[in-house]
């Protein structure tokens, strides 16, 4: 009786065992759960016509040459920091153009190098709407969002919101655009232009 009780037991230990996970098998503790997300977490839809902004996260991988790569932030000068190639200009280029700029400068150091840039953040393209509407903050800009559909982000119109009168400030060239919006003519399907697909930094005013 004893020892089928201590061969019941040492059947019980294995099992228990076996079902713990891997990292407890070998006394590591488990991944934080922050950690796990972010290393599953999917890369970013890259928009039409993206062009690499402050505060943007990128991968930048040199194959075989594992000390030159890393995950990097885009400064609010535009550069971002490497290992043995320091600054590097990034703001206002798109990713193979960065991938041909850090190609040049690694074939300095090394031979024959084969860089990439993937973008994993993007924090640049926002819009922002402020004024009368339900939700007035900073949104987004992953796509091609037009007025009338940030509006809508925002939860739409608050009731005593000057519709006639919504006005787009864009800058272009250092100077500042006001660009009208009639939201009850956009819903009427009349004068559809202004409703214009709007462009990082814009700021959506409505009275």
């Amino acid at each position: 009786m004893r020892a089928l009780t201590f061969g019941s037991f040492v059947v019980a230990s294995i099992v228990a065992l076996s079902a713990q996970p891997a990292a407890a098998q070998v006394g590591q503790p488990p991944l934080p759960k922050t950690a796990a997300r972010s290393a599953s977490a999917p890369s970013p839809v890259v928009p039409p016509g993206y062009l690499i902004g402050s505060e943007d996260v990128l991968s930048i991988v040199f194959w075989r040459d594992k000390d030159m790569s890393a995950d990097v932030v885009v400064r609010p000068d535009g550069k971002i920091t490497l290992p043995l190639l320091n600054e590097v200009q990034a703001a206002g280029l798109t990713p193979e153009q960065l991938r041909a700029r850090l190609t040049e400068a690694a074939s300095k150091y090394v031979e024959e190098p084969t860089a990439s840039v993937v973008v994993k953040e993007i924090h640049s393209r926002n819009v922002f709407v402020t004024g009368n509407v339900a939700k007035p903050a900073t949104y987004a800009l992953n796509g091609d969002t037009t007025v009338l559909q940030l509006i809508a982000m925002a939860g739409g119109l608050q009731e005593y919101a000057d519709s006639k009168h919504i006005v787009v400030i864009r800058a272009e060239n250092g100077k500042s655009q006001y660009l009208k919006f009639n939201y009850n003519e956009v819903l009427k399907q009349k004068n559809p232009a202004q409703n214009i697909v709007l462009r990082p930094g814009d700021t959506v005013v409505v009275p």
